[in-house]
C-alpha cells in the first residue's frame, strides 16, 4: 500500500532581493512556480506540484519517487489532487482505460472525465467507487500537524 504522503516532495525555496520566493522541485524539473512570500509560493507551489505529476501520468509515465527532504520544504498535491493522481496511477497500472472505467461504473464518459480532471471537485465517493472497480480502497488516517 503507498501511502498519500508518499506523494510529498521536497521544495528549493529561493528569496531575491524583492521578496520573490522562487519554488523548485529537484525530484519533478517541469515544476516551477513563485510566489509573493514564503506562504504564497508554498501555496502556488501544490499546483505546480499537481500539474507537473499529472503531465507524468498523461505520458504513460510513473509517478517519481520523492527523494528525500535534506533540509527542504515538503510540499504534498491537495487530498483531492492526490486522489486523483492515485486513481489515474491505479488505472496506469492496471491498463484500465477511461471508457473501460466509465463502463464497469456505469458511468457516462464525460462523468468519467470530470472525476479524473485535478481541477474539477469531484466527489469523494465517486473517487473511493472507482478505486473499488479497480480492486482499490480508501484508507484514511488524522494525525497531528507537525
Amino acid at each position: 500500500m503507498r501511502k498519500l504522503a508518499g506523494l510529498a516532495y521536497p521544495a528549493r525555496l529561493r528569496r531575491d532581493a524583492a521578496g520573490v520566493v522562487a519554488v523548485a522541485f529537484p525530484d519533478l524539473p517541469e515544476a516551477v512556480t513563485f510566489g509573493v512570500g514564503r506562504a504564497d509560493a508554498l501555496a502556488r507551489a501544490v499546483d505546480a506540484l499537481e500539474t507537473a505529476l499529472s503531465i507524468y501520468l498523461d505520458d504513460g509515465r510513473p509517478l517519481p519517487r520523492p527523494s528525500p527532504a535534506r533540509g527542504l520544504a515538503l510540499v504534498a498535491p491537495s487530498l483531492l489532487g492526490a486522489l486523483k493522481l492515485e486513481l489515474r496511477q491505479a488505472m496506469r497500472e492496471g491498463g484500465v482505460s477511461r471508457a473501460q472505467l466509465a463502463r464497469r461504473m456505469g458511468l457516462h464518459g464525460a462523468q468519467v472525465a470530470r472525476l479524473l480532471d485535478p481541477d474539477h471537485a469531484s466527489r469523494l465517493d465517486r473517487i473511493e467507487a472507482a478505486m473499488a472497480v479497480l480492486g482499490k480502497r480508501l484508507e484514511v488516517a488524522v494525525k497531528n500537524a507537525a
